[in-house]
């Protein structure tokens, strides 16, 4: 999730594959025959969310005996965007956070080699990426409208509900999102309404948004920290683009479940690696049962392994989605900067 960090330290940093049609086809080009590359060192690409406590880095890295180094060049965006551009000099050996809406473009460039790992929990499948699982789930969140029920309580006004509420002139002025061509939330919002409405019927309901007074924030952190009323910021708008998760750190918020895109995180093996058996290791620790009871409250999203208990905050006040709006894998990978220039259009003008 390249998602700011955020909460209890002030929360942080699309589709669920299985069930949003066909995988994207695996890459042409065939998997080597030739033994795996090893080497005495890992070089592991994140995006800038990317967070687990030091004793279980090193903990892999007694383990494994691996010197591990841990680069982040930017939000998921930037780091397809250098992987594809160093294709032929790798700029490591595994890759954590590609997720929904870039790993078809990560899957057509060619850029991993096919990995199906034994710590796979069972049914993680629903989430595949493409048919030869060039890229491993390892965790996953619901991108939904949040809102601020303090706020409404005291204005004695209803929640809304679902998307077309939020064009209703009594909601006028009061929901704030994030750019979509500089936010990964704001962008799983987008497809959210591309699954919902349809092509191009997004576009209209986009600008009854419009209409309605929608404020537009570059990214999650400005769009939830200054802007919304719910937030440590205090700001004036009472319904924000955010996770399913982030009343577990307010407890005065709820999350609209009719409006939710489903955003999945994967890791995968970087085609070229020099230490290819270090990046299948790499995989499997983060689906270990240590790294998987750390990913809610260090990463803030869901365990890919369902059988992982969650904080006592989830599971009291994180909403529970289970109808996400969805969108074909393929769809996003060919049609998201189409859908971004034209949203850019419709929106800021």
């Amino acid at each position: 999730m390249s998602v700011p960090k955020l909460l209890v330290a002030g929360l942080a940093s699309v589709l669920l594959a299985g069930c949003a049609g066909p995988a994207v086809p695996a890459a042409s080009s065939p998997a080597s025959s030739a033994a795996p590359t090893e080497s005495h060192t890992i070089t592991v690409i994140t995006h800038d969310s990317f967070a687990l406590d030091k004793a279980t880095i090193a903990a892999f890295k007694a383990e494994s005996g691996y010197d591990v180094t841990l680069v982040a060049p930017g939000d998921v965006g930037t780091v397809v965007n250098q992987l594809i551009l160093t294709k032929d000099a790798p700029l490591g050996d595994v890759v954590y956070g590609i997720d929904n809406t870039f790993a078809g473009r990560a899957v057509t460039a060619g850029i991993l080699s096919p990995y199906t790992s034994a710590s796979l929990p069972k049914g993680a499948d629903a989430y595949a990426a493409d048919d030869a699982h060039s890229l491993t789930p390892i965790d996953y969140g619901d991108v939904c409208v949040n809102a601020d029920t303090e706020w409404f309580t005291a204005k004695g006004l209803a929640v809304p509900a679902t998307l077309d509420d939020l064009t209703d002139p009594r909601y006028k002025d009061l929901l704030v999102v994030e750019n979509p061509a500089s936010s990964s939330p704001g962008l799983a919002f987008l497809a959210a309404t591309v699954g919902a409405k349809g092509d191009p019927g997004y576009l209209d309901y986009w600008k009854a948004l419009k209409a309605n007074g929608v404020k537009v924030a570059k990214g999650w952190t400005e769009a939830y920290t200054v802007h919304f009323s719910g937030s440590s910021g205090k700001g004036d708008r009472p319904l924000v683009v955010s996770y399913s998760s982030s009343p577990a750190y307010e407890h005065k918020t709820e999350v609209l479940t009719g409006t939710c895109f489903r955003q999945v995180e994967y890791a995968g093996v970087l085609a070229g690696a020099q230490n290819e058996v270090g990046a299948r290791k790499f995989i499997d620790f983060l689906l270990s049962s240590d790294v998987q009871a750390q990913i809610p409250e260090q990463m803030y999203m869901n365990p890919i392994d369902p059988d992982v208990k969650l904080p006592a905050d989830w599971t009291t006040y994180a909403a529970t989605v289970t109808d996400p709006i969805t969108v074909p894998v393929a769809d996003l990978a060919t049609q998201r900067e189409t859908w971004i220039k034209a949203w850019t259009a419709a929106v800021i003008g």
